[in-house]
């Protein structure tokens, strides 16, 4: 008789980020859901409510494991060092996948920093994106990670379109609300220097730039604007924040993707743009050009030719929006995508077994932890 493996309960912070949910597709592992913060509107997560010792020592029997994924920019580095106390306490192991070596959310990383210092070290398994990372990782800390890749963030039941064909090759970044990781005027300004250098080498080329309504920079805004406004073959498309759908149709359109990035590790924009069939450029920060490395050209902040020239080696590689290469570039991709998520979910599901089987922390590790003895 053939007996069913038990299912793993993880506490994932935050369990409603499409990411927690892409990387656990099948089945065997049961997400909790993420407790709604007091006062917050149905659907938020944040502040996360599982992540404070207070909530695992009164729901340690309800879990098995608990992942850190996003969110600890929400709370001081004690509260951190309580959580993990609590959670060696309680006998319940810690992943924490690393995502971000600089949070682009945030202007001063030494919050961020400090965070690392506690959750990488005190962490019974380490999990990252690309190996680059993974390198960092163990010569800031002496830790081995995991690598496993990024997962689909176009749902693999969501419609994907092939984009509108224009006689211009497209080349577009999308700022968003200008988050601090945003380098919104060198961006622009980068750009239509190489649209300029690509159409006096005869490329047609025009620039697209998109930004919300409501944007955490103003002052940025209103000079790229002025940029956009001033330049004969750039249009800026203003709007409230996009809609999943809107979002991907306006990716799709695009023949190049910029990434405006000023600091970060990875980059989920990078992931969504490959699930469309949109090469990207991006200047070299991170580690983004080892997630799609055969769909990706990096360039130098602020270097307009080696822009144009980064564009040039991508339309050569890829088909257009709205071609028939397009559109069988989304059906291969959607099929490695199927493919690779049974893969990133038991990568997982070994770690999660890996970090049960071990043996507890030692009992004087429940002690109150400083950062030397976290970065030890």
């Amino acid at each position: 008789m053939q007996l069913t493996a038990p299912v793993i309960r993880v506490a994932p912070i935050p369990s409603a980020h499409p990411y927690v949910r892409h990387v656990l597709t099948g089945g065997g592992i049961d997400l909790l859901p993420d407790p709604p913060p007091p006062g917050a509107p149905d659907g938020r997560w944040w502040p996360p409510v599982m992540c404070d010792a207070a909530w695992v020592t009164a729901n340690r029997n309800d879990f098995d494991v608990m992942h850190i994924h996003f969110g600890t920019e929400s709370f001081p580095a004690e509260h951190l060092r309580s959580l993990v106390r609590a959670l060696r306490t309680s006998g319940r192991p810690l992943v924490y996948t690393l995502h971000d070596l600089e949070n682009p959310q945030l202007i001063d990383q030494a919050q961020h920093l400090e965070h690392l210092d506690i959750l990488v070290p005190a962490a019974d398994a380490v999990v990252t994106l690309t190996a680059g990372a993974a390198a960092a990782i163990r010569r800031r800390w002496g830790r081995v990670a995991e690598v496993v890749a990024h997962p689909h963030v176009l749902a693999l039941d969501a419609d994907a379109p092939a984009g509108r064909r224009s006689d211009a090759a497209v080349l577009g970044v999308h700022l968003r609300d200008i988050r601090p990781g945003t380098d919104a005027v060198r961006a622009v300004a980068t750009l239509l220097d190489a649209v300029d250098r690509l159409r006096a080498q005869g490329v047609a080329a025009v620039a697209r730039v998109q930004v919300n309504d409501r944007v955490r920079d103003e002052a940025a805004r209103e000079i790229v604007t002025a940029l956009v406004a001033a330049h004969p073959a750039a249009e800026l498309h203003r709007s409230e924040r996009l809609d999943d759908a809107a979002l991907t149709r306006s990716i799709a359109d695009l023949d190049v993707a910029v990434l405006p990035y000023r600091t970060g590790t990875h980059s989920g924009w990078a992931e969504l743009c490959w699930d469309l069939g949109v090469p990207v450029a991006g200047p070299r920060v991170g580690y983004v050009g080892e997630q799609h490395p055969e769909d990706f050209a990096a360039f130098d902040a602020g270097d307009g030719d080696a822009l144009a020239r980064a564009v040039r080696r991508l339309l050569a590689a890829a088909p257009r929006a709205g071609s028939a290469g397009r559109a069988a570039r989304l059906t291969e991709r959607r099929r490695r995508r199927t493919t690779d998520a049974a893969a990133i979910t038991a990568a997982h599901t070994a770690v999660y077994k890996r970090v049960l089987a071990a043996p507890p922390a030692p009992a004087d590790l429940a002690a109150p932890l400083e950062p030397a003895e976290l970065a030890a």
